[in-house]
């Protein structure tokens, strides 16, 4: 396995600046197990899954976790990633070779911040001395949406930003980048997936700058993955083991929360409840227990998260996949479209979990 397995050609002009209008109009390519990919629309999710499937969102909120201040006269890029606690974060920082220890960073004449550690990893532990409300009030009205490097935003991010970076379901605060299949959904959406007798729930996972970084080795097993933290309460578990008991299948929404449940699950498929940190890293050759079904926008070329889906169907098939999708000018990355991909069984090559064979069903995604 090299990093050059994961490379594929995409036109620039293919990576959306902004969501489509309305969000479920977004294109949706279909990657059954086997067979012909199918053209679909975000809209028609209904439709495409079955009475009694689940679906799993990330209920996680993106704090406008990104400041522009100075150091003196020079001008620094501040990307908060970690709460540490007591006021102190860590935060990738443009501009950090010249930060000292003990250097004053101001963001406004009543916000700033020392910096207390500068890591070999080349960014900086902050130290804030706001209490806690003060510094989430200054966040907000300082911060700016922690945006992808790969959406232009000469100027900074735009005020429609806040809310077309943000999720319906995002409740808790602690994300610096979003969990972006969550970004087509819509409450005329939900409650048509409601109606077809499709439930869903939310889980949290704070999604952490792993999101940003590339991978450098070589060889993608040697990469480090940053932890991110999480939890899948006991009522989720417990509603994930009935709805398997029963049947239905799984349905994660991004990649966010597939790693949060297969974190969560055990060899036998059973939930458990979790609350803690993961560094779970899926790439090809990883066993995938916890879910039937992804919906998943497209990735980066040399990612982690490309390595995920190629785990989740195979890496070929992903690149033809990817070569549809550029040949059928689908919007890319997180304000673009989004493929709803069914796990495949790689070692015995057939659908992992209930397929039309065993159940006598339909086939297990609708065209």
């Amino acid at each position: 396995m090299r990093l050059a397995d994961f490379d594929f050609p995409l036109p620039r002009e293919l990576i959306a600046a902004h969501p489509a209008e309305p969000r479920e109009a977004a294109r949706l390519l279909v990657v059954p197990a086997a067979g012909d990919f199918v053209d679909r629309r975000i809209a028609d999710l209904p439709d495409l899954l079955r009475p009694g499937d689940l679906l799993v969102f990330n209920d996680t909120k993106v704090i406008p976790a990104r400041l522009a201040g100075r150091r003196g006269e020079a001008r620094v890029e501040i990307t908060l990633y970690r709460d540490l606690g007591g006021g102190s974060w860590r935060a990738f920082a443009k501009g950090a070779r010249r930060l000292r220890p003990g250097d004053r960073v101001v963001f406004a004449d009543d916000f700033s911040a020392t910096v207390a550690a500068k890591h070999p990893e080349g960014d900086v532990t902050l130290a804030f001395d706001l209490n806690a409300a003060a510094f989430r009030d200054a966040l907000q009205h300082h911060g700016t949406m922690p945006l992808p490097p790969y959406i232009p935003r000469p100027e900074g991010s735009e005020r429609r930003d806040r809310a077309d970076y943000q999720t319906m379901f995002a409740r808790h605060e602690g994300a610096v980048a979003a969990p972006t299949a969550g970004l087509h959904f819509t409450p005329d959406l939900i409650g048509a997936i409601e109606a077809r007798g499709i439930e869903w729930l939310t889980v949290t996972l704070h999604v952490g700058p792993g999101t940003f970084l590339p991978v450098k080795e070589d060889d993608p097993r040697d990469h480090k993955m940053h932890a991110e933290w999480g939890i899948l309460t006991e009522d989720a578990a417990a509603r994930l083991n009935r709805v398997r008991g029963e049947g239905g299948r799984i349905v994660a929404v991004g990649t966010t929360s597939l790693r949060l449940l297969e974190t969560a699950v055990s060899e036998s498929g059973e939930f458990r409840p979790f609350a803690g940190e993961t560094r779970l890293y899926i790439l090809p050759g990883t066993k995938v227990r916890a879910i039937d079904l992804i919906l998943t926008n497209f990735h980066l070329p040399r990612s982690t998260l490309l390595m995920l889906v190629a785990a989740l169907a195979g890496l070929d098939r992903i690149k033809a996949a990817y070569a549809h999708a550029v040949a059928g000018q689908y919007r890319f990355f997180s304000y673009g479209d989004a493929c709803l991909i069914e796990v495949a069984d790689l070692d015995r090559g057939r659908l992992a979990r209930h397929s039309p064979e065993d159940a006598g069903e339909t086939p297990a995604v609708q065209a």
